[in-house]
């Protein structure tokens, strides 16, 4: 008795009709892959997967209800063979680099070309990764960044952050000082000190990660 084919199942969620319906009919198009549900919520692709067990799960990073981030966390707590795959337009960083952490199988953008994300399931499902370094790559290299400017500053000094602030806010040196009722001379000392801790070189850096990094700078 011959072997029935094996077919790769898959499930499909986006809150977009049009890129919901357009993925899936693509991926019907292969013979040898089979979409066993369409979803247009998080939480309809989490009953989904649960019930279907799906081989894999194609799935909008921003959905209303559960993301497809939060829908990875939630099957990859529930020890779920299910992998998935993340259709993005416009992921942060943290939340590809959040993607990765959770043992994402695949990340795509949207307006890829056709040929990719049928190479990219395919790739997924053979049990490999599709994980492309200009997005992945640069994603993780900022968010490192980040963190560690992070860490960075949470080593100034109390004194060092103040600094900080009022420079960020575009106060001159000896505005600063009289705020701080410090000399302008030691204004620069202090600012000498940020500047070296934070591996930049001026003023315009200085705003520049006190912006991106406001709620620890907070008096």
């Amino acid at each position: 008795m011959m072997n029935s084919p094996r077919f790769t199942s898959i499930v499909v969620a986006d809150d977009h009709p049009v890129v919901l319906h357009g993925v899936a009919d693509l991926l019907r198009t292969e013979r040898d892959l089979r979409i066993v549900a369409v979803c247009r919520d998080g939480l309809s692709a989490i009953s989904a997967i649960r019930e279907r067990r799906p081989d894999l799960a194609v799935l909008d990073i921003a959905m209303p209800g559960k993301s497809g981030l939060e829908v990875l966390t939630a099957i990859a707590a529930e020890g779920a063979a299910t992998k998935v795959i993340l259709l993005t337009a416009t992921a942060t960083d943290s939340q590809i680099v959040g993607a990765i952490a959770r043992g994402v199988s695949g990340i795509i953008l949207k307006d890829t070309a056709v040929h990719d994300l049928i190479s990219c399931v395919r790739e997924v499902a053979a049990g490999r990764t599709w994980l492309p370094p200009e997005i992945v790559g640069a994603a993780l290299e900022r968010e490192t960044g980040r963190r560690l400017q992070r860490e960075l500053i949470d080593a100034l000094t109390d004194r060092e952050r103040e600094v900080m602030r009022l420079v960020a806010e575009g106060l001159p040196n000896k505005d600063v000082a009289r705020r701080l009722d410090i000399s302008e001379g030691t204004v620069k000392i202090h600012l000498h000190k940020i500047y070296e801790k934070l591996g930049i070189a001026n003023r315009t850096a200085l705003a520049a990660v006190a912006i991106a990094h406001r709620n620890p700078l907070a008096s």
